[in-house]
């Protein structure tokens, strides 16, 4: 999902998933599949936000833990926990989450800009804040949010 496509007055819909308290929104053309949580085989050296890979129908994939990347120190796997499979760049990735909530058609209208935070903040990778109810979603650009330091570490440990 691009900023222009966010402009354009289309509705568009998005994947809703928690990690920690916030809940994130991801343009569901990058989503293949939800799966539950399964333990990842390990990679040796491999960072620590990457669980490792796992055989999805013949497919290897890398699994990245959010939780872990975004800083969370309590990370624990339970029923909601799930791997979220995306296309990314021509790339097959999942993403642990805390949990999925929804899929919704979001209306371009429903989306803020996001505000000037101070300057060690890092916000290029939010594209918008929508108001879904009550709720505050945070629309991400998934490619910008992982970094280019994480597609490469994907990139080697699966090499």
């Amino acid at each position: 999902m691009m900023m222009s496509e966010i402009v354009d007055d289309v509705a568009f819909e998005i994947l809703i998933f928690r990690v920690g308290r916030e809940e994130y929104g991801v343009d569901i053309r990058k989503v293949q599949e939800i799966r539950s949580y399964e333990t990842a085989t390990h990679l040796a050296n491999a960072p620590e936000y990457l669980k490792g890979v796992t055989n999805l129908r013949g497919l290897i994939v890398p699994i990245v833990d959010l939780r872990i990347k975004f800083g969370h120190l309590a990370v624990q796997y339970d029923q909601q926990t799930v791997v979220v499979v995306l296309q990314i760049n021509r790339q097959t990735m999942g993403l642990v989450v805390d949990a999925v909530s929804d899929v919704i058609a979001l209306s371009p209208s429903l989306i803020k800009p996001v505000p000037q935070l101070s300057e060690g903040a890092s916000t290029e990778y939010i594209l918008g804040l929508a108001s879904v109810g009550e709720r505050l979603v945070i629309l991400v650009d998934i490619v910008a949010m992982l970094g280019a330091d994480v597609l490469v570490d994907l990139e080697t440990a699966t090499v």
